[in-house]
């Protein structure tokens, strides 16, 4: 059992149990003991890579996107280019690199992350030198925002209802035999899903935190400027349980080592949408769709010039994993962000 893990049984014997949102917030944040706060959790020697570790197009074509999108709206003099969770800093970096040619876009912006872990913390400052870290959106400079947010809402916490009856009933978590478990609550009405009319024995998701931070960046661009683009897996209002732990780039269950997985859960575009207001969110649209329009089979056909052997053979398989229906292409989705007066960013559906 992890430290962890005594830690929660031992509130959770004193205080009852506690929501599948408080189990992740803690398995994640925690202080002393939370995933994030512990370790750096990518790559080979990490539990799980992210799409601008696969390949530099990934960040690439999404800071030129970015700049396109500053260009539509006149190249305003002053602007934060930000990310929420940038995990190393590889997607800024990458994508500072691209826009160099941007006529500009470099002497314009300043680059602020929202990160919270000390070590992604220092990983990123070795990327991007000379950037700006917040621990919450709401903390950035009031400017025009150009925003990227990459598997940054598929680890925000959710609670979780199951529909019985006419009522619904909260996943919760507790103790039994000494261990951590799953069990349901006492069966009850639930405001946030009135008017949900789903079949007896579906989990519904929320993401309690989410529409404040998407509110958050729509307000900020629909007063000043700018774009946001929010990337991570998930779908347009779906159901069921999707909440997953991931450790050694295997999937495990999430009770097991609290705080030594990684844990998140699908997003819902619909919500992302709902909350972007006043801002305008462009369409949904897949990520492999998405880099297809941006021209990422072109740039990776220019990239593969230089390569032979193992490096092409690696450069191949990135691409296919980015776009391909079959991997992350269909499972990744995009949705967009921009002022209601303000073009769609390219790449994405009107």
């Amino acid at each position: 059992m992890t430290p962890l893990a005594r830690a929660l049984v031992r509130r959770i014997a004193a205080t009852g149990p506690i929501t599948v949102a408080d189990f992740m917030a803690e398995a994640l944040g925690h202080p002393q003991h939370g995933y994030y706060i512990t370790r750096d959790p990518l790559g080979a020697a990490g539990d799980f890579t992210t799409a601008p570790e696969i390949s530099q197009m990934f960040g690439e074509l999404v800071g030129l996107a970015l700049a396109q999108g500053w260009l539509d709206q006149g190249a305003p003099g002053r602007i934060v280019l930000a990310e929420l969770g940038p995990g190393r800093g590889t997607l800024m970096a990458d994508a500072l690199r691209a826009t160099r040619g941007v006529p500009g876009f470099h002497d314009a912006l300043t680059v602020h992350f929202v990160e919270t872990s000390p070590a992604l913390r220092a990983a990123q400052a070795r990327a991007v030198p000379g950037a700006h870290w917040h621990d919450s959106i709401a903390m950035l400079p009031e400017a025009p925002l150009y925003l990227v947010a990459n598997e940054f809402l598929d680890a925000l916490p959710v609670r979780q209802f199951f529909r019985s009856g006419a009522l619904w009933r909260e996943r919760m978590v507790t103790v039994q035999d000494g261990a951590l478990a799953f069990a349901l609550g006492p069966a009850g009405a639930v405001p946030l899903l009135t008017g949900r009319d789903e079949p007896e024995g579906t989990t519904v998701e929320f993401c309690p935190a989410l529409p404040a931070i998407v509110a958050e960046a729509g307000r900020r661009i629909a007063a000043h400027g700018g774009a946001a683009l929010f990337i991570d897996y998930g779908d347009w209002a779906g159901s069921g349980d999707t909440l997953q732990a991931l450790m050694g780039h295997a999937f495990a269950d999430p009770l097991t080592a609290p705080g030594e997985a990684d844990l998140t859960a699908h997003v819902d575009f619909a919500a992302v949408a709902a909350a972007a207001a006043p801002a305008r969110a462009s369409g949904m649209t897949t990520q492999g769709a998405f880099l297809e329009r941006l021209g990422i089979t072109a740039r990776a056909q220019a990239l593969a010039r230089g390569l032979d052997g193992a490096r092409l053979a690696a450069h191949v398989t990135a691409h296919r994993r980015l776009t391909h229906p079959d991997q992350m292409g269909h499972l990744f989705k995009v949705i967009g962000l921009t002022p209601p007066d303000a073009p769609p960013l390219p790449g994405l559906d009107p």
